[in-house]
């Protein structure tokens, strides 16, 4: 059964576990090298009041999203991008969407209205159908602005108004 909670810093090493695969295996994250446990705990814990999530199945994190504010210039205080991660063996099991269907909740209510994601284009076509399925929809395209194993890669920014 799946469960979302606030993630705690008693969680990052499970958190930190998620991510290393995307970190270390793939472009979809622009990181080059992966937090670990320390980083991923002072992360969580300097998240600035937004939300940070995790889904847990049977006692087991599977899964965790974010907000972040958007940009740092006030007039965007209503603005924050959205990060989601799953356990690479778990996705297509509704974790995605129960992360993000409460994320968005604790999100309005806190009075903010637009969500961005910036997702790997095209290549990462799973999130962003997940996105659009979400209700997301691309509003541009960075074309070659991320290196990372010695390729040039574009993102899409997508947007969600709640």
């Amino acid at each position: 059964m799946i469960s979302i909670r606030i993630a705690g810093t008693c969680d990052a090493a499970a958190i930190a576990a998620i991510y290393s695969y995307y970190v270390e295996e793939t472009a979809i994250s622009f990181e080059y090298e992966a937090p670990d446990e320390e980083e991923m705990a002072r992360r969580i814990a300097g998240n600035g009041g937004f939300p940070f999530l995790v889904a847990e199945d049977d006692g087991m994190i599977v899964g965790y999203a974010y907000a972040h504010p958007f940009s740092s210039r006030a007039a965007y205080f209503r603005s924050v991008e959205v990060t989601i991660y799953l356990d690479k063996d778990r996705s297509g099991r509704g974790y995605g969407k129960a992360l993000y269907e409460e994320l968005e909740k604790r999100l309005k209510a806190m009075d903010i209205t637009n969500l961005y994601a910036i997702v790997m284009y095209p290549e990462n076509k799973e999130s962003i159908a997940f996105h659009e399925r979400m209700g997301y929809r691309i509003v541009g395209i960075l074309n070659g602005c991320g290196e990372k194993f010695g390729r040039l890669w574009s993102v899409a920014y997508m947007e969600k108004i709640i």
